[in-house]
């Protein structure tokens, strides 16, 4: 049995090592040849898996550590009886951290209440969902958009024109897609991003795509209301340098990057790859993820509650140390900037997750209690 991964896929021998040979593979050098006599593929965002790579192999499963399958041709695997399987849902709590960290950069820097803010999120699947609860859960006036849904389940959502019009922060969850009614590619183009209202933050952490970079550079140089965080790129590993300047934070595809989440996509194809072969799992990861550096937190009741939130969510993650990693890595050709970006995701520093803070209050404090179970930490 031969199992080609991603070298960049963690707790491989931990979960993989009993099914036989592992080879690793950088993500982009994974071709035909590497390919060619394995069992089983496991890959990240960065691997097209389609027939042009698979034809003719002996692989027939497919792991994607990801919640996107966009990389993967699955009408293909159809075609000739390849199982896949991904890993929806896995770095969800990252990317919420991700956000809500920007928007506390985005508050600091302009002075703003985000309490006072309206806030609108497109797409609502796993990521979005999430981060609606919190938002929601903190107090904060939330229009949400995702037409699949609304299909599905009628009331509670708004078209993306509302969501333009009347929101101060857009936050993109979408998943990638390139035909039909509801595509998504492109779809911030240059007409919607100057249909912005005057003030607005847009932050995409779905795929980079979604947003006209090209466009939405020029729109940032004629429009210097408007405020950006791009944590994906329409070309990456290359990035537009110019509109990486112009953003207030630019990260490297990083915004779901948690240690928690990165392993937790490693179990999920684990436990599909076992349902694959029959078998019962042996292996489970809360036997395998070390404990957090920040574990619990006291808090007085008196505090202040955007203090209280500040610490609570930077205590954990701050973006900040990304941008400024990220905005360094932007230097010299072309060719040197992609394998930059690259070597940041493929070395990036430990990272845990919000969820996995205890907080002690001293004293009572509803709305303290509140905004803890708002961000999915413990109360202790």
């Amino acid at each position: 049995m031969l199992i080609v991964a991603d070298e960049n896929i963690p707790l491989l021998d931990a979960f993989f090592e009993g099914f036989g040979e592992i080879r690793r593979v950088a993500g982009r050098s994974i071709d035909r040849a590497v390919v060619e006599q394995a069992d089983v593929l496991l890959v990240r965002s960065v691997t097209n898996v389609n027939r042009a790579l698979l034809e003719g192999s002996k692989v027939r499963f497919v792991g994607t550590c990801t919640i996107g399958t966009d990389h993967l041709d699955l009408d293909y695997f159809q075609q000739v009886g390849i199982t896949w399987s991904s890993a929806p849902g896995c770095n969800a709590r990252g990317v919420v951290d991700y956000v809500l960290g920007s928007l506390l950069t985005l508050a600091e820097i302009e002075g703003v209440d985000l309490t006072q803010r309206t806030y609108g999120v497109v797409g609502a699947g796993e990521v979005g969902g999430r981060l609606v609860n919190v938002l929601q859960g903190l107090g904060w006036n939330v229009l949400v958009c995702d037409p699949p849904r609304q299909a599905a389940e009628g009331s509670g959502y708004v078209s993306l024109e509302q969501i333009i019009e009347q929101c101060d922060v857009i936050s993109l969850h979408t998943p990638l897609t390139r035909q039909g009614d509801g595509a998504t590619w492109h779809l911030f183009d240059r007409d919607r991003l100057n249909q912005l209202k005057p003030g607005t933050w847009l932050i995409n952490a779905s795929r980079g795509p979604v947003v006209d970079n090209a466009a939405l550079r020029e729109v940032l140089l004629q429009r210097d209301d408007l405020q950006a965080v791009l944590d994906v790129w329409e070309a990456e590993p290359e990035v537009d340098v110019a509109l990486a300047e112009l953003c207030v934070l630019g990260t490297p595809h990083i915004a779901g990057y948690s240690l928690d989440g990165k392993q937790r996509g490693t179990a999920q194809i684990y436990q599909a790859y076992c349902d694959f072969l029959g078998q019962p799992a042996q292996v489970q990861l809360s036997d395998l993820l070390p404990p957090p550096w920040l574990s619990r937190l006291t808090l007085s009741a008196d505090s202040d509650p955007a203090w209280a939130l500040a610490m609570m969510c930077r205590g954990v993650y701050d973006p900040r140390r990304d941008d400024a990693d990220f905005r360094r890595s932007l230097v010299g050709s072309v060719s040197e900037q992609r394998a930059a970006f690259d070597v940041l995701r493929k070395n990036y520093p430990s990272r845990r997750e919000i969820d996995g803070l205890q907080v002690q209050i001293e004293g009572d404090s509803p709305q303290l209690r509140a905004m803890v179970l708002a961000l999915g930490a413990s109360l202790v």
